[in-house]
């Protein structure tokens, strides 16, 4: 039995619930290489105590949810490095693990806890393209069928849903027929609260083309969706697709953009100056539109997370 939406707590107390920003970013602020296909997964294999730090430096920064370094983490992915099946799992909980741990430490420290609710952890889901390393995860252009993705995603979902986490993040999400999958398996899932985040083309529809309004209303429908939203798109585009969210669902919508540069997908960088975002007129427009969480994406640092903080809940 679900007890009440997580998000609630924050939206009544404080009006939004902030999240965290660009873990990846900030890892590889710090020296660390992720020119893998596990991404930022490898440092559960090279420096978890990294991976915990910025945990805590986001918590500190003023995240009320952190997620976990999961998103491309999969036990095949694992395997693909040498790790037996019971080692891939037992990294995976672990990742968890560090996540619940870092929260655990800050909500330790009494001068954390003035003025604010215990933090979530998020245990993030990436999409498939996001296991194959290829850029597919803002295309959704797999080549595989709705069961095979289905079979894919199952035993990562079970293994979080299973965890200590407060809920399951499924993130960048390219794709309705994607989505639909991920729904099938929160349904698998009774007690657990998810949010479905989507990656989109324009400010309209997702990155296959799937209307954005259509996509939302999908998730209307299922008890288990404690909100809906997109990330990793540029600053610029969250208004509209906040409007366009909003045709589709009265769930409570969340919105983590990136930074506004352009990432190539081909040779996985990030294009182009970054444009100049004044967070804090772009995230009080979004409040006014009435969204209930506000975090960041790739290149979104603690700095900025602050930022947000102060500007929406002080």
């Amino acid at each position: 039995m679900r007890s009440g939406n997580p998000i609630a707590a924050f939206v009544e107390g404080q009006r939004i619930m902030v999240l965290d920003g660009g873990l990846a970013t900030e890892l590889e602020a710090r020296g660390h290489d992720l020119n893998d296909e596990l991404w930022s997964a490898k440092l559960l294999l090279e420096a978890p105590e990294a991976v915990r730090r910025v945990h805590l430096d986001f918590l500190a920064a003023g995240a009320d949810c952190i997620a976990t370094i999961t998103y491309q983490a999969t036990v095949p992915g694992f395997r693909k490095h040498g790790l037996s099946e019971s080692e891939a799992i037992d990294l995976m909980r672990y990742a968890v693990r560090l996540a619940v741990d870092a929260r655990d430490e800050f909500w330790g420290e009494p001068v954390n806890r003035e003025g604010r609710s215990r933090p979530l952890v998020a245990a993030s889901i990436g999409p498939y393209g996001a296991f194959l390393a290829d850029g597919s995860e803002y295309t959704g252009d797999y080549d595989i069928d709705d069961d095979a993705l289905y079979r894919f995603h199952r035993v990562r979902w079970h293994l979080l849903a299973d965890g200590p986490a407060d809920l399951l993040a499924c993130e960048t999400i390219p794709s309705e027929r994607e989505a639909r999958v991920l729904l099938r398996l929160l349904g698998e899932s009774p007690g657990r609260w998810a949010w479905l985040s989507f990656s989109c083309r324009d400010e309209a529809h997702l990155s296959d083309g799937s209307p954005l309004a259509e996509v939302a209303r999908a998730c209307d429908t299922e008890p288990g969706v404690m909100a809906v939203g997109v990330n990793c798109v540029p600053p610029a585009t969250v208004g509209r697709m906040i409007d366009e969210l909003r045709k589709g669902t009265t769930k409570p919508v969340i919105v983590y953009p990136n930074s506004g540069e352009r990432y190539d997908a081909a040779d996985k960088t990030w294009q182009d100056a970054p444009p100049e975002v004044d967070w804090c007129d772009v995230s009080s427009d979004w409040a006014r539109r009435g969204v209930a969480g506000i975090g960041g994406c790739c290149r979104v640092r603690p700095e900025t997370i602050s930022l947000i903080r102060r500007n929406l809940v002080g």
